[in-house]
């Protein structure tokens, strides 16, 4: 799937929307977040750093915009109680949820599955693919309730095309991708709620220099070159995307 051609957003798309960005510390995560509060979104900034995640927040305060809401969460250690915590304090404070971007991801180098430990595995399955399906369950009966919800899952190539030395991270994707398409058929008779994916590709992201410390980053794409089409899967013009990937 592509966006369509010479597609722009406009500057009250995401007016009076509230959207959970995972992974809003760094890279294409920061760079969603800026944007869809820019379009007039009120963001929840999810992550495991904190300063990082003040410094976004500072950055939609420059802009004038909403205010940001920052809550950290470390998926690594998470039960259903946390995610279930989280949902809670979305109702409590926001009272609505628009959208989710599952952004955050763990991806601690290239080796070979011989080497990479049961718990090293577990970790990767749990960041890269417990931790996404737990908040959407638990975030489904605010999502049900939107009049327009979009869920989007930031997904690996690796998981299309997994090769030697991607282990864990490699199969968590494909089953990002096997997750997305299950619960958009399930979610097929409800109008006001899809799930789609994005493959951004190679980008100079910080999982990019863990995998790639050698490359030349002059001549890649930024997180901001993708933005657009975070921002199409998220707003309303996308409305009949559903199951869909968007390979960037």
């Amino acid at each position: 799937m592509e966006k369509p051609e010479n597609y722009s957003a406009t500057e009250n798309l995401l007016q009076d929307r509230v959207i959970l960005v995972t992974g809003a510390g760094q890279g294409i995560g920061r760079v969603a977040a800026l944007a869809y509060a820019n379009c007039g979104a009120t963001v929840i900034l999810h992550g495991r750093k904190v300063k990082k995640l003040e410094t976004v927040y500072d950055e939609i305060e420059a802009l004038g915009k909403a205010e940001a809401l920052i809550y950290p969460l470390d998926f690594e250690k998470a039960e259903d109680k946390d995610f279930e915590i989280l949902a809670h304090a979305i109702k409590e404070q926001l009272g609505r949820l628009d959208g989710i971007l599952h952004n955050a991801a763990l991806l601690t180098g290239l080796t070979p599955l011989e080497y990479q430990s049961v718990s090293q595995f577990r970790t990767l399955l749990q960041v890269n693919l417990v931790a996404p399906f737990a908040i959407t369950k638990a975030c489904l009966p605010l999502l049900k309730a939107a009049p327009d919800a979009s869920v989007i899952m930031t997904t690996s190539s690796s998981g299309f095309n997994p090769t030697a030395y991607w282990g864990g991270f490699a199969i968590a994707n494909s089953g990002i991708q096997a997750l997305m398409k299950i619960q958009a058929d399930e979610w097929d008779i409800l109008p006001n709620l899809r799930i789609n994916s994005i493959v951004p590709g190679l980008v100079n992201s910080p999982q990019r220099v863990i995998t790639h410390p050698g490359e030349l980053k002059q001549s890649m794409r930024r997180p901001e070159d993708l933005v657009i089409n975070y921002l199409y899967l998220m707003g309303p013009d996308s409305k009949s995307m559903k199951g869909e990937t968007l390979f960037c």
